[in-house]
């Protein structure tokens, strides 16, 4: 790997459940701002991919191990289609974050499953994946990931703030990077959607057309987490928890949610920044143009839409440094925003086998 660009594919699949993001990247070895996005796609899941994921929380040991390699065989799969698809010939390596099941950090627990020998056997590719376990080791929470990327590939903006399944923020303050999740976002939106037969609320639509029920709005933003001081991260397990009852318990009209719930969001974010400065939003909530004007009324600030293609695939972009840094055996987890006991190169290799 002496050339000076490095050619890799990142992959992602965030909690919201919108499929597979890939992200066909060329990177300067080390100047790693000279990047540009090649080729990008996503793979929406299926109805029944989509309910397995949904539903692994549940699993077993042993259901949750041949999902490991199910969902292997998916990515596998999918990467090879996507290469093709794009006659894609130079290519380093594929790094691959797999998918969530289970976040536990304060048990010592993180899961992404996604086996990366089965992926490397069925691409014939090299896979670095895995970006997780190890921080988690170390005492870290495992996330946010994406911030050694903001410091190395956004440092123009202030603020780095992604939409997606969680809200998460990064941010320089005396020489450190500092990086949280602020609260759920789609992961509750979609949610309730999902009920009236909708996938997602676009635009944020029928949440500008729904009305606030202020005892609701009040007790999502007294929630504990929101007086923690970071390094923090949210999981399934604790919408599940906290967020879904809550919600249940005082409202049952959809639009009221999605509009006490967009209120919510809005309210945390201008929690987490200060007013007038530059900030960068992707995610798919970037699209959400009802959300995206209840946080510039709380962040006093007018927000710059992002390019399309860096809003839908900025997490699989990082996911690629992340590799290279890997490769390089360069720091990628930073102790600052995770709480590690130490910076380090985190991940694992794996090389095809025939």
């Amino acid at each position: 790997m002496q050339e000076k660009y490095i050619y890799c594919i990142g992959l992602m699949s965030g909690t919201s459940l919108d499929g597979v993001d890939l992200a066909y990247i060329k990177m300067h070895n080390s100047l790693y701002k000279d990047f540009e996005i090649l080729k990008a796609e996503t793979i929406s899941y299926s109805k029944e991919w989509k309910t397995k994921l949904q539903e692994a929380i549940n699993y077993k040991d042993k259901d949750l191990k041949e999902l490991n390699i199910e969902y292997a065989e998916l990515l596998g799969e999918i990467l090879n289609n996507f290469i093709k698809t794009h006659t894609i010939t130079n290519l380093d390596f594929v790094a691959s974050h797999g998918h969530t099941i289970l976040h536990q950090p304060e048990n010592g627990i993180t899961l992404q499953i996604g086996d990366g020998q089965i992926i490397a056997n069925r691409t014939q590719q090299k896979v670095v994946c895995d970006f997780r376990t190890q921080d988690v080791q170390y005492g870290g929470q495992g996330a946010p990931l994406v911030p050694i990327g903001d410091r190395l590939l956004f440092a123009d903006y202030e603020y780095c703030v992604n939409l997606g399944g969680f809200a998460n923020i990064s941010y320089e303050k005396n020489n450190q990077r500092i990086a949280f999740d602020i609260c759920p976002v789609n992961i509750v939106l979609n949610h309730y959607t999902r009920i009236i037969g909708l996938e997602y609320d676009n635009e944020g639509k029928i949440a500008s057309e729904g009305t606030i029920n202020v005892e609701l709005l009040e007790r999502l933003n007294q929630l504990s987490f929101y007086k923690k001081t970071p390094p923090k991260s949210l999981g399934l397990e604790w919408v599940q928890k906290n967020i879904f009852p809550l919600i249940d318990e005082y409202e049952t009209d959809i639009p009221t949610i999605l509009r006490t719930f967009t209120e919510h969001v809005a309210v945390q974010i201008g929690n987490s920044v200060k007013k007038n400065t530059t900030i960068l939003i992707t995610g798919g909530g970037a699209f959400n143009t009802f959300l995206m004007k209840r946080i510039e009324f709380y962040a006093k600030t007018k927000i710059k839409q992002a390019d399309k293609e860096l809003i839908n695939y900025k997490e699989a972009l990082i996911f690629a440094l992340l590799g290279v840094l890997k490769v390089q055996n360069k720091v990628n987890c930073l102790q600052s925003v995770t709480g590690a006991k130490k910076d380090h190169s985190s991940g694992e290799i794996f090389y095809p086998k025939k």
